[in-house]
């Protein structure tokens, strides 16, 4: 008997539907095939399953098994057939009713004693389930709350085979699990490190406060000691709320990377801060699953690259095109996948490879040829995509004992989230989202610049040997800076201080 069973694999960060038919037949020798492209890990799925149907107290048909996953020309892998495979067969020897076959969806992985594991990929996974208006989803237990995060569509999850099994048959029918909002699991997030704790360092919080505010890339450059890595770690502290549209995308990126365990949904901006020893593939993503990387991971947030010149030069170029485009295109023999890459760059960075480079009052060991070569591993085409170039220097004695109390990031997170909301305000007719988005004829039509501000930026182009890129990122940041000033023109004082953040030869 012939039974057709809906389940899906992801590609990239959508769903595609896949159809498990599953044939036993009365007739031929005992066997059990799998076709359909499909990988090692669905291979091993036979003993998975028929394992798991043992122990469910069922029995396993001694007949020709055959199942097909369509269409097959598309590669998959993974153990989320598991238990789409179970419930075919268990509907083709007439143990389970069949009229759940064109309505519902199902994902899951079994283990040997028949519990329902988790997989990754559930929430596109139900995105496509409700665009292809299937009314119900099976999933594991511990993929319930990003599944039901999809309004319109039936959630159902189970811990066990079995249970699943006397729901389809009417036996112990289980009410779907309720809608779940955005908004409803936002938690206020306590945040490790705090610009209140941090002495001095006046001109760098200001600068993080803008890259904030507009979602600029920044540049920290200085000795150790001054606490670059600090601030940036105390970032996260005065980045906005994702809305319900960021904190949906940012979740299926971390679903497909099999990072929503635990039922953990990402409604706060994503900080990662990877290891100077990650690779190409690690930062940008793919390998044989063609899997999100970190840029992927911090899209709508922050990348934290410490020590940047120590980063191989192959991984630091490999950022040029996702810094530009806000996407990464990743090729491979398997296929092609575009994940979204929309991320914030803070790089911290010594002078030099001791660090007392320009130190007041610490000699730099190092020859002029070790300082020459520590500066080339980061080359000029990546300096000149980051907005924000910070030179800071030691904390100062009186700024380290003073009593006076510094600058909360609850104070500075209330000043991005006004000035983010101008932005929201300016571009709610286009998909921009923050003032670095814009591009050249977004400029030209958002932006007011007061002539005396025009002329301060013709005067620079030609002074600081300006490229067309630096120069339209230095009026977009003069608007970040006009907007937590609540300014509605660029003004010269906006081009005198965004020009301060270009970078300088040393």
């Amino acid at each position: 008997m012939l039974t057709t069973v809906f389940s899906a694999v992801t590609v990239g960060l959508d769903g595609v539907l896949i159809k498990v038919e599953v044939d036993v037949a009365s007739r031929g020798f005992p066997a059990f095939n799998i076709v359909g492209l499909p990988n090692k890990s669905i291979e091993e799925s036979k003993e998975r399953v028929k394992t798991a149907i043992h122990n469910s107290d069922f029995e396993m048909p001694e007949s020709r098994i055959v199942v097909n996953l369509a269409p097959a020309n598309i590669p998959k892998e993974g153990s989320l057939f598991d238990l789409p495979i179970a419930i075919g067969i268990l509907a083709s020897s007439g143990l389970v009713v069949k009229d759940f076959a064109d309505d519902t969806l199902f994902v899951g992985e079994l283990s040997l004693e028949g519990k329902i594991q988790p997989v990754a990929g559930v929430l596109p996974i139900t995105i496509l389930a409700k665009q292809k208006k299937i009314k119900n989803i099976v999933v594991p237990k511990q993929n319930v709350v990003e599944a039901a995060l999809v309004d319109g569509i039936f959630v159902y999850s189970f811990e066990k085979l079995t249970d699943l099994i006397l729901h389809l048959n009417k036996i112990h029918i289980k009410d779907p699990h309720e809608h779940i909002s955005i908004h409803s699991i936002r938690k206020q997030c306590t945040y490790e490190n705090d610009f209140s704790s941090i002495h001095g360092q006046q001109q760098a919080k200001r600068a993080l406060t803008i890259a904030a505010a507009g979602f600029h890339n920044i540049h920290l450059k200085g000795p150790p000691g001054g606490g670059k890595t600090l601030m940036s770690r105390a970032f996260p502290s005065i980045l906005p709320d994702m809305d319900e549209d960021e904190a949906v995308e940012v979740s299926k990126i971390y679903s497909v990377a099999g990072q929503n365990a635990q039922n953990i949904i990402h409604v706060n901006r994503p900080f990662r801060a990877p290891h100077h020893t990650i690779s190409r593939i690690g930062l940008i993503g793919g390998g044989t699953k063609l899997t999100p990387g970190e840029i992927s991971l911090a899209h709508r947030g922050a990348l934290f690259l410490d020590e940047f010149p120590e980063f191989p030069r192959a991984v630091i170029e490999a950022l040029r095109q996702p810094l530009e485009d806000g996407i990464v295109l990743i090729s491979r023999a398997t296929g092609s996948v575009t994940f979204p890459a929309k991320f914030l760059l803070i790089a911290a960075s010594n002078p030099c490879p001791c660090g007392f480079l320009g130190h007041p009052k610490k000699t730099c060991r190092c020859n002029v040829f070790q300082i020459s070569q520590y500066k080339k591993r980061v080359s000029g085409p990546i300096l000149d995509r980051i907005d924000i170039h910070v030179l800071i220097g030691p904390v100062k004695e009186e700024d380290l004992i003073s009593q006076i109390h510094e600058e909360s990031s609850a104070s500075l997170r209330r000043k991005v989230q006004k000035a983010r909301l101008i932005q929201q305000k300016r571009f709610e007719k286009s998909t921009i989202r923050t003032n670095s988005e814009m591009s050249a004829a977004d400029i030209r039509k958002y932006c007011v610049i007061e002539p005396e501000a025009s002329r301060l930026l013709t005067q620079a182009i030609s002074r600081l040997s300006l490229s067309a890129r630096s120069y339209f990122k230095i009026i977009k940041l003069s608007q970040t800076i006009a907007d937590l000033q609540e300014s509605r023109a660029i003004g010269i004082r906006e081009v005198s201080e965004a020009l301060q953040y270009r970078v300088q030869d040393e």
